[in-house]
């Protein structure tokens, strides 16, 4: 079975990780799903804004 899931790889600065593993392991989370929650939130706002982001439009 193919995993549906893409795979991207982040730089960020040591401390912002470690500030970002503490919040995630506080609510119970992974770094991962944190992230995945947090982008969600963002999508969400920004289609609130500016309209629905249609597949073919995020593919750019």
């Amino acid at each position: 079975m193919k995993d549906s899931m893409s795979r991207f790889t982040l730089r960020v600065p040591r401390e912002l990780l470690d500030k970002l593993s503490y919040i995630a392991e506080y609510e119970g989370r992974t770094k991962n799903r944190k992230l995945e929650q947090m982008i969600r939130r963002r999508v969400a706002a920004f289609e609130r804004e500016h309209g629905t982001i249609q597949s073919d439009d995020a593919e750019n």
